[in-house]
């Protein structure tokens, strides 16, 4: 979905794949006509956007067979399908029964992670429609904290640069431009946008910022407002904004409070959660299960878990989510004279993570609600003063 900004400019709207995660290019070509093709139709948009997950499997292929590619862009033209932003977060196995850490490696200290953003870069300057000049790409922020020493630290960033220095060469061999964003997530060593801008800086690459997830955002309690101040002033750029809510909790000492979030502590994907006490203070654990049991968060401070809820459907009381957050950062994101970012993604891969009594019952289900979460995402930006596009 395409938007005209008040100042001339096209901000784009995608939702993410990464909630039909396929490992292989037969697997997303079944995405598309299974699923983003059908949310596309029950929005009656002639295109739609979708922020396409690759996994490492299939962006190889795709970056070593241009008939592969031909085909992947045939279908997306045929099923009026276009991209212009990817997730490059996970790398493989995120479809897999349990995923928690796992998602987190390989780290940019690995090679393997910039043989893969480099990949999906070359790609992503082959699927971007005519008209489009730039697209993004999402990325890990950094590496999990944990043994991340100096000497990974120095590999990271020594990584960050070559992908800079690449990402430069392929805008000069394409006329294509590609960003990639850190995506700033609780308890790795980026979690926070204000933990970006050291190395950020330090890299000091125009075409690497951030990438922010409003659910990672609120997670951490940051005030949208400042947050995004505080990386202007300091020259990063936010490449693109993943619109999503987290699972907030305002009374977890309430055993009834306790129930709900106990529904939601599902084994698949990691939920860290936080709590700000009223003297500022983030207390963190890094599963909901173990917030549950440990006794380690204060049950008099309001909780919040990383746990992307739709958001057009906040969960029954005593639970709310932090959508007044994603409210907040859209606003300042795109809804002042110029827009400090032009890719947005919702990204609700947890549908089927969801209690049993909330998960869509089949295809339909999904797209429906997938949909809905997209249609409600239109209408804060039309309320902004942007205008849908055909």
């Amino acid at each position: 979905m395409r938007f005209r900004h008040p100042d001339g400019s096209v901000v784009h709207l995608a939702y993410c794949t990464n909630v039909h995660p396929a490992e292989t290019l037969d697997g997303v070509l079944a995405q598309l006509r299974d699923h983003c093709e059908a949310v596309r139709r029950r929005l009656g948009r002639d295109r739609l956007g979708i922020g396409l997950w690759l996994a490492h499997d299939a962006a190889r292929a795709l970056d070593t067979d241009p008939a592969a590619l031909r085909r992947l862009r045939g279908e997306l033209d045929r099923r009026g399908l276009e991209v212009v932003t990817l997730n490059g977060f996970p790398y493989q196995g995120f479809g897999a029964e349990e995923v928690k850490y796992r998602v987190y490696r390989p780290d940019w200290a690995d090679p393997e992670r910039l043989e893969h953003t480099t990949a999906l870069a070359r790609v992503l300057t082959r699927l971007l429609p005519e008209d489009a000049a730039e697209g993004t790409v999402s990325t890990l922020p950094l590496a999990w904290r944990t043994a991340y020493d100096g000497e990974r630290a120095a590999a990271a960033l020594t990584a960050l640069r070559t992908l800079g220095r690449g990402l430069d060469r392929l805008h000069e061999e394409t006329g294509r431009s590609v960003r990639v964003g850190l995506e700033p997530e609780p308890g790795c060593v980026v979690e926070t946008t204000a933990d970006a801008v050291a190395p950020l800086t330090e890299t000091g690459h125009p075409r690497i910022g951030v990438c922010v997830d409003t659910c990672h955002l609120a997670t951490s309690f940051e005030d949208p407002g400042p947050a995004l101040d505080a990386l202007a002033a300091a020259g990063v750029p936010v490449v693109k904004s993943q619109l999503s809510a987290a699972l907030h909790a305002e009374d977890p000492g309430d055993p009834a409070g306790r129930e709900a979030l106990a529904a939601f502590a599902e084994p698949r994907f990691l939920h860290q959660t936080r709590a700000r006490t009223p003297d500022g203070a983030l207390h963190a654990v890094d599963d909901l299960p173990e917030a549950l049991a440990s006794g380690t968060l204060p049950r008099q401070a309001p909780w919040r878990s990383h746990f992307h809820v739709p958001l057009h459907a906040a969960p029954a009381p005593p639970l709310t989510s932090t959508l007044p957050v994603l409210r907040d950062a859209l606003a300042h994101l795109v809804g002042g004279p110029v827009p400090r970012t032009r890719h947005l993604e919702v990204e609700t891969y947890t549908w089927q993570a969801l209690p049993p009594a909330l998960r869509p019952r089949d295809a339909g289900g999904l797209a429906d609600g997938i949909a809905a979460e997209l249609a409600l995402a239109r209408d804060l930006l039309t309320d902004l003063g942007l205008k849908e596009l055909p």
